[in-house]
């Protein structure tokens, strides 16, 4: 269910269309499998990976408590994936940490709560016949902003995707390309200040809003802060 907004454009209208014809789950045993293997057939078609990588793409990030990768499906065919990283102080360890910590390392040291996402890919054919896809992929990301109430919603992207998160949310470039683990090509880090701008983005781009119910049902059990301070993690 999608949260009441103002009037939709033609474009949020399509958008939102597919967002209700769009099946949405966290991942697990063959359908993670699906996922890694769509992440491989991605990167491949873009030459970010050697020929000779392995078929399965995944790493450690997969497995920890702060992440859930989710899938996409369309017609029951898996069409986009994403992977959404909940960062705080007591919860710090993700992929772009490791890459920009110049940047990043301070604004933990400060208590703030950032949402980043990786192995964002969608499924080639899926892609041509809806374009829309990658927006309603991308808008778990700025759900899972509202539900952990994030100050930062990141984006670490090869330069010639900036302009997607610039247009759709106002992102702005923090760190430039560098080279990024297990990809050929350099990645770089844009930011977006969510706590400031969520309320623009939500006016301007009405698919954007959810409720709290659908946020509830795809990121409750995510190691949060509030989990740490009261003792729920060991």
């Amino acid at each position: 269910m999608i949260a009441a907004s103002p009037p939709l454009s033609q474009f949020d209208m399509a958008i939102t269309d597919l967002v209700r014809r769009t099946q949405c789950r966290p991942v697990e045993g063959q359908e993670f499998e699906d996922v890694c293997r769509l992440r491989y057939d991605s990167y491949r078609r873009e030459g970010a990976l050697p020929q000779d990588a392995p078929k399965r793409f995944s790493d450690r990030f997969d497995d920890e408590p702060n992440t859930r990768t989710f899938g996409l499906f369309l017609d029951g065919r898996l069409a986009s994936s994403i992977r959404i990283h909940h960062v705080s102080r007591e919860t710090p360890d993700h992929p772009s940490l490791h890459v920009f910590p110049e940047y990043l390392r301070p604004l933990l040291d400060e208590g703030r709560v950032l949402i980043d996402n990786t192995r964002f890919v969608v499924d080639f054919d899926a892609s041509r016949s809806h374009p829309k896809l990658p927006y309603v992929t991308v808008r778990l990301v700025y759900m899972a902003g509202a539900w952990f109430q994030a100050d930062v919603v990141l984006a670490a992207v090869r330069t010639e995707h900036q302009a997607f998160y610039r247009r759709l949310s106002g992102h702005r470039e923090v760190c430039p390309a560098r080279p990024y683990p297990m990809l050929a090509k350099p990645i770089s880090l844009m930011a977006l200040n969510y706590k400031e701008e969520r309320a623009r983005l939500e006016r301007r781009h009405g698919f954007i809003a959810s409720s709290h119910e659908e946020r509830r049902a795809f990121f409750q059990g995510m190691i949060s802060r509030n989990q740490i301070d009261a003792g729920m993690v060991a």
